[in-house]
């Protein structure tokens, strides 16, 4: 996990707990405020599902480029390795 990511990650972090906080503390009816977590959490849970996606998505652009890389290198070398025999 880079150094951005950490960082994105934490950041999510500290809005849910202070959500948290601010729900059990609001003066709302128990019923509200545990509706009111219950929908601030599938929100978490969908902006992390949404960032998960999109850091995998760079990820597999990433390994897709070194693949290609080190094929072009490879036939690179193979075509070299054939005009020197």
């Amino acid at each position: 996990m880079n150094k951005n990511s950490k960082t994105i990650l934490a950041v999510f972090a500290g809005l849910a707990a202070g959500t948290v906080i601010g729900l059990l503390f609001a003066p709302e009816k128990g019923k509200d405020t545990r509706d009111n977590l219950a929908k601030s959490i599938k929100d978490l849970q969908n902006r992390i599902k949404e960032k998960a996606t999109s850091e995998m998505d760079q990820f597999t652009q990433f390994t897709e480029k070194v693949v290609e890389n080190v094929k072009s290198k490879i036939q690179h070398a193979d075509n070299d390795g054939q005009e020197n025999s």
